[in-house]
C-alpha cells in the first residue's frame, strides 16, 4: 500500500528539520562531533606551507588539527576509504621556534599528540607534522614541501548551527506534535459544532405547533358540514 503524502502544513516543518541537520557548508564536507572536514584530493605545486593553507582558507576553513584519539581514528578511517595519494598527509601543525613548541595553525590548543618514535635531538626549525595513513601515527618532516597530493581541511560548526543540530529532533517533534494535537482538537470541535447544529435543527421542526386534527378528522368534518348544508 503506498504511503500517504504528509499534510501540507507539515511540509515546511519537515524542510526546516532537514535544513537543521545540514550543519556543514555542503554535502562534500563530512561532519564529526562539532566540526566539518573536507579532503581536497587535488595535487598542487607549492612554494611554502602557506600555499597549502590557502587551499583550506579558500573554503572558509584551515588545515586540519587533531585533539583526541577518536578524531585521529575518524580521520584515519576516512582517509583509508577516500585517499588515493601518498601514505603521509600534511597536518596543520608547525614548530614555533619562539616558544620551542609545536602549535596548530588554527590556533587551537595542543591537547593530544600521537608522535612516532623519532630522535628528540633533531633540528626542529621549519618542522611540520605528517599523519601516516597506515599506522595513524604522526611524523615530523620539513614544512618546505614543493608538492602535495591533497589537503585536509577543518572548520568548526558555528555555535548557533551546532545548537540547532543538537536540538532539531526535539524541536521538530514538539512542533509537529503540537500541530497534530491542534488538528485533532479542531476536528473534534467541528464535529461537536455540527452535531449541535443538526440537533437544534431537528428540535425546531419537532416542536412546531401541530394541528389537533389529523387528515382523517378534517375529511370527516368536511363531509358532515356538506351533509348538513344539503339537508337544510
Amino acid at each position: 500500500m503506498p504511503l500517504a503524502a504528509p499534510p501540507a502544513l507539515l511540509l515546511p516543518l519537515l524542510g526546516l528539520a532537514a535544513a537543521a541537520v545540514a550543519d556543514c557548508p555542503s554535502s562534500t564536507w563530512i561532519q564529526f562531533q562539532d566540526n566539518c572536514y573536507i579532503f581536497l584530493q587535488e595535487a598542487i605545486k607549492v612554494e611554502s606551507i602557506e600555499d597549502v593553507r590557502n587551499q583550506c582558507t579558500d573554503h572558509g576553513a584551515d588545515m586540519i588539527s587533531i585533539h583526541n584519539e577518536e578524531e585521529n581514528a575518524f580521520i584515519l578511517d576516512t582517509l583509508k576509504k577516500q585517499w588515493k595519494g601518498s601514505d603521509d598527509i600534511l597536518l596543520g601543525m608547525f614548530y614555533d621556534t619562539d616558544d620551542a613548541s609545536f602549535k596548530w595553525f588554527d590556533n587551537s590548543n595542543m591537547t593530544f599528540d600521537k608522535w612516532t618514535d623519532q630522535d628528540d635531538g633533531e633540528d626542529l626549525i621549519d618542522t611540520c607534522a605528517f599523519l601516516h595513513i597506515k599506522t595513524g601515527e604522526w611524523k615530523k618532516g620539513n614544512c618546505e614541501v614543493s608538492f602535495v597530493e591533497g589537503t585536509l581541511c577543518k572548520t568548526a560548526i558555528p555555535y548557533k548551527r551546532k545548537y540547532l543540530s543538537d536540538n532539531h529532533i526535539l524541536i521538530s517533534a514538539l512542533v509537529i506534535a503540537s500541530i497534530v494535537i491542534l488538528t485533532v482538537l479542531g476536528a473534534i470541535i467541528w464535529f461537536l459544532y455540527k452535531n449541535h447544529s443538526d440537533s437544534r435543527f431537528t428540535t425546531v421542526f419537532s416542536t412546531a405547533p401541530q394541528s389537533p386534527y389529523n387528515e382523517d378528522c378534517v375529511l370527516v368534518v368536511g363531509e358532515e358540514n356538506e351533509y348538513t348544508v344539503q339537508f337544510e
